[in-house]
């Protein structure tokens, strides 16, 4: 997919500026008053922008580690988070 270049390419964009832009398609997309043409680039652009969020997600929930805790209480170290 070809983007406008005034859009940045969406695989740079964190999780919390592609939400954002997520979400403001989906605000223009649910008002109605875009275009024809524009609604099926930005629902296109809008697309790309939910799969890479996806991506974002899952990779953080392989990052996630729970805690050990001791018999007293205290962290004892981590373990890598079940995804399963």
């Amino acid at each position: 997919m070809t983007h406008d270049s005034s859009e940045p390419a969406i695989g740079d964009l964190s999780f919390e500026t592609a939400l954002k832009e997520l979400e403001e398609i989906v605000g223009r997309l649910e008002r109605g008053d875009v275009p024809l043409e524009e609604s099926i680039k930005l629902y296109s652009r809008g697309e790309a922008l939910r799969r890479h969020c996806d991506r974002l997600l899952k990779s953080a929930e392989a990052k996630v580690e729970k805690i050990q805790l001791s018999e007293e209480g205290a962290a004892a170290g981590t373990t890598p988070l079940d995804v399963d």
